[in-house]
């Protein structure tokens, strides 16, 4: 609908071109040529005329007549340019008519009169308006406007203006902007607010879009058709139709006039444009018909060649067909592989995730256990404690009781020691001293108290039919016996310990913290069994043997081994750990861990501490042959678990031979005092005293003899059978060796090794020889 509308002068012939009139004729029919500047002077005058009238391009056509037409104003410089009526910008044809004088050598002469044409001929004023009759669309050709057809013409001579009259004008202009009328000041702003329809915000300098004078549709209204009436009547239906029919067919005419002088227009617009060519200057191509070009002729193939290239073309896709089967049958085996391997992967993620939570139960469970056992083993080291005390307290009761029987039988035989350094003072809880006894009149009470526990024994000893011979000395086989009272409060603290043992686990009320079988044998047998290499690595089984050693304790509390002779097996313990380890209903080696043997862990981690305190603490009598021929039984049930070399078993060892030690070091203490003083007196109890003590160091020397038979020469037990035989049992007998001295020593030598007789004294070898 916006179409430039074309002129609607009427197709005139077609003018010559400027290279058409290049030529003229003179009035005498002589072809004249024109000059440059009278050619750009017709050529303008020409445009004048013919030069098509401006129309909008978005609106209608106007009438010739119909309003003002625009036209390009031209300044006056322009104008003398056109015209050419300046003489000094005519510029000589050629540089002979040059007016510059030289001088006598070739250069220019600048004198007065060549300067100030110079001046007069140079253009400094500004450019003037801009005149009606000059047209800046009309083409000129570059060649046909030269500097012989450039005319510039100054009107009036430059003048500038002082600084006096600058400053004056400056003051009149501000006297008139301050005190001057409205007419005297021109404002540099367009127009005056006060004009302006200030709207329902005069205070604000924002305009809305309603309150701009007009409307839009007024403004535009010859182009949106908004003062278009809509025909009612038939009549101005008619004309209506029939102006739109003259429209359309004035467009039709318009769209096919071609108008030179229009096109010629439109192609200089175009040019000034950019090389961009238009749809009309671009014309079809002529199709040319060219024949197809006859192959050259060859030569007919013959059969050899041909069979020949077949039989390799068939040969390489033979030997591409089965690079590509291969190919495919390794892709088929991969994937496969990866089918196989995503299969193991995912059996691997659900077996992590189980394991993930089985550990993740089975630590909460172990924090229990580790909270359980934080609140009880304390309790139960202390019952520890107390057993502990107690037996060392009994120890010492019955020791002290020997010292002083044997004191006694010393005295009787080497003479009573002086009261200084026999006796000590004694003295009460207020530290006060008490009365010193009569030794002689105390000695007397220790034997009636001695004889009596001798006929009380014999008297259990008919009751339960045991014959002895009546001449046999026991050698004091009541001295491991406490007095009635002190057996009643002894048997009174077992009691008690024992009890508080029970009572330990009173409050607890789940089974599988009463019972190890019920809980840590079920979890640990469940990691066995479900994780078996982790259960290896990370040494289960000795864990199982860590949590488990509250319950062996608190089972072994107020265990006395050398009291009786029943083995490690009976013990509820061990008959649980053995069940453990050699589960029946799991496929599984009886393989505990590391140790391969959770029983002999746990008699080595838990046991052997035990029967090294309660031997240390005097459980074990050197005296006694019953207590000697358990604690053998004893070392080897735990010898048989973790073996002779094993340094839990070395322990054992040297407890026992401490105890053994302590006993001879103690004879040897006890009789260096007597055999310094050495002054015997004539005493007829003196013989039956001499007999008990070496009963009594016969008692020791066959404890002895029994656990080297036992243990060999490990840890110095020979030397220990050997300074007993030379520091207690020779200076005994010497003293009575007629009565009943070398009788005693002859049966002690008896059942002397050879290795520890090669060691003893002459009077001793003497006997054994």
């Amino acid at each position: 609908m916006f179409k430039k509308p074309r002129s609607r002068l009427a197709p005139r012939g077609r003018e010559k071109s400027p290279e058409d009139t290049s030529q003229t004729t003179s009035e005498k029919g002589e072809s004249v040529e024109e000059s440059p500047i009278a050619i750009a002077s017709r050529l303008k005058n020409k445009a004048k005329r013919t030069k098509p009238k401006s129309t909008l391009s978005f609106g209608g056509d106007e009438e010739a007549g119909d309003g003002e037409v625009f036209q390009v104003k031209k300044s006056n410089l322009s104008q003398k340019l056109t015209l050419g009526t300046h003489p000094a910008n005519v510029l000589p044809v050629s540089l002979d008519q040059a007016t510059i004088t030289p001088r006598s050598n070739g250069a220019p002469v600048y004198d007065q009169a060549y300067l100030s044409q110079l001046k007069a001929s140079t253009p400094s004023s500004r450019r003037g308006p801009v005149t009606e009759g000059y047209d800046a669309d009309v083409s000129m050709d570059p060649g046909e406007t030269g500097l012989e057809a450039t005319e510039i013409s100054v009107d009036l001579e430059t003048v500038i203006p002082s600084e006096s009259s600058i400053s004056s004008a400056k003051q009149k202009r501000e006297r008139l902007r301050t005190h001057g009328t409205e007419d005297d000041f021109i404002s540099l702003s367009v127009t005056k607010r006060d004009t302006v329809p200030q709207g329902p915000h005069p205070e604000s300098r924002l305009m809305r879009e309603e309150d701009e004078l007009g409307e839009g549709d007024d403004e535009y209204a010859e182009y949106t058709s908004a003062q278009e009436r809509i025909a009612l009547g038939k009549k101005s239906k008619k004309l209506e139709a029939s102006k739109r029919k003259g429209a359309m067919q004035e467009m039709i005419a318009d769209a096919d006039e071609e108008d030179e002088e229009t096109m010629e227009w439109e192609r200089e617009q175009l040019r000034r444009g950019g090389p961009f060519p238009t749809s009309r200057e671009v014309s079809p191509v002529k199709q040319v018909y060219k024949p197809a070009a006859i192959p050259t002729s060859s030569a007919i193939p013959s059969l050899g060649p041909a069979m020949d290239r077949l039989s390799q073309s068939l040969t390489a896709m033979t030997t591409s067909h089965a690079t590509n089967v291969k190919a495919a049958a390794s892709l088929i085996d991969e994937r496969e592989q990866l089918d196989a391997r995503e299969v193991e992967l995912r059996e691997m993620i659900a077996k992590a995730e189980a394991k993930r939570s089985w550990f993740a139960a089975f630590k909460e469970w172990v924090e229990s256990v580790a909270t359980f056992l934080d609140e009880k083993f304390p309790k139960l080291e202390k019952l520890e404690d107390e057993y502990i005390s107690v037996l060392k307290e009994r120890s010492e009761m019955i020791t002290q009781r020997r010292q002083t029987d044997d004191q006694d039988d010393l005295s009787l035989i080497f003479g009573s020691l002086p009261a200084t350094a026999d006796y000590s003072e004694e003295v009460d809880d207020l530290g006060r001293v008490l009365p010193r006894a009569n030794p002689v009149a105390v000695r007397r009470e220790r034997q009636a108290a001695r004889i009596a526990r001798r006929v009380r024994r014999e008297r259990e000893r008919e009751t339960r039919a045991i014959r002895t011979q009546p001449d046999q000395e026991e050698g004091y086989s009541t001295d491991s016996s406490l007095p009635p009272s002190d057996a009643i409060d002894y048997q009174s603290a077992m009691e008690r310990i024992a009890s508080d043992g029970h009572a330990l686990l009173s409050d607890v009320r789940a089974a599988e913290f009463r019972d190890p079988s019920l809980g840590l044998a079920k979890w640990f047998g469940e990691w066995r069994r479900r994780f078996g290499d982790s259960y290896t690595g990370a040494w289960g089984g000795l864990g199982l043997v860590g949590a488990w050693e509250f319950w062996v304790r608190l089972e072994l509390l107020g265990w006395n081994p050398l009291e009786t002779s029943h083995t490690l097996d009976e013990f509820s313990w061990c008959t649980s750990l053995h069940e453990y380890c050699g589960d029946k209903d799991d496929d599984l080696e009886p393989d505990t861990g590391p140790t391969n043997d959770l029983v002999s862990a746990m008699i080595s981690t838990a046991l052997v501490p035990i029967i090294c305190k309660v031997v240390e603490a005097g459980a074990l009598d050197s005296y006694s042959a019953l207590d000697t021929r358990n604690m053998i039984n004893l070392a080897e049930q735990v010898e048989a678990s973790i073996g002779h070399d094993n340094h839990k078993f070395q322990m054992i060892l040297k407890s026992v031979n401490s105890v053994f030690e302590r006993s001879v070091s103690t004879w040897e203490s006890m009789l260096a005092p007597f055999i310094a003083l050495n002054r015997p007196v004539f005493d007829p109890d003196a013989i039956a005293a001499r007999r008990r003590l070496l009963r009594h160091a016969s008692k020791l020397f066959d404890t002895l003899i029994r656990w080297r038979k036992y243990t060999g020469e490990r840890l110095g037990i020979g030397d220990l059978c050997i300074r007993h035989m030379n520091n207690v049992v020779l200076p005994i007998a010497e003293s009575g060796w007629e009565v009943g001295g070398e009788e005693i020593t002859r049966e002690m030598i008896a059942i002397t090794p050879h290795e520890v007789i090669h060691a003893l004294k002459a009077p001793l070898k003497s006997l054994a020889s």
